[in-house]
């Protein structure tokens, strides 16, 4: 059965590897999973078509076959238990890394995401400038903690697992902040992600969708 994803038909990034259907894409190119995708715009998204299947009218949400799902995280959790490539075979390890994909979106990135909404949907307000560095220091805190556990090693508890594929996602938000750059070992743990072949396909697919050349035919 043919798997459909479904993203952004004009990512806000313009396809630079943020929005969340990337990880997704990133998952099933790592297990080397084919997929189409199904481009929604922000119209379509608040449409009873797509509140179908996506209740809170985002992106991205995963069919194959009967089997529909939502929430970015539930669907690399199920592609990464389907397919070998992304959880260990160790019953224990396998729990640990489950764990940190729920770390990546439970601890990690809410207070990114926060930034990201006090930078651009925020900046107006008259508290703004005051509520900006208390999250960028929230935000140190957590990457204070993650750097102390990553130390030296290439990633977060033995070979490349889900968790990773989830927090470096999350920690490339950070990117134009400078904060990551704080912690140089978290900014070559995410180098490393990037150096991925699955990441680069993925990454390059999720940009030609939003080319300009693409978006002009459409």
């Amino acid at each position: 059965m043919t798997i459909t994803i479904t993203a952004f038909e004009k990512s806000p990034d313009g396809g630079k590897g943020l929005a969340r259907d990337m990880r997704v894409r990133w998952a099933l190119e790592e297990v080397n999973q084919p997929y189409q995708v199904r481009p929604v715009s922000f119209q379509a998204m608040k449409k009873p078509a797509h509140l179908g299947i996506q209740p809170f009218g985002q992106i991205p949400t995963y069919e194959e076959g009967d089997l529909v799902l939502f929430e970015s995280g539930a669907i690399v959790l199920h592609i990464a238990g389907c397919h070998p490539g992304l959880l260990p075979k160790d019953v224990d390890a396998r729990a640990r890394a489950i764990t940190w994909m729920f770390a990546a979106l439970g601890t990690v990135e809410p207070p990114i995401f926060e930034l990201a909404t006090a930078k651009f949907l925020e900046v107006e307000k008259p508290w703004s400038k005051e509520r900006l560095p208390l999250i960028q220091d929230r935000i140190r805190n957590r990457l204070k903690q993650l750097s102390a556990w990553l130390g030296g090693t290439d990633w977060l508890d033995g070979p490349f697992s889900a968790g990773d594929l989830m927090m470096v996602h999350v920690l490339q938000r950070l990117k134009p902040s400078g904060l990551l750059d704080e912690f140089r070992n978290l900014a070559d743990y995410v180098a490393r992600g990037e150096a991925r072949p699955a990441y680069k396909r993925a990454f390059a697919a999720q940009l030609a969708a939003n080319s300009p050349a693409r978006n002009a035919r459409a």
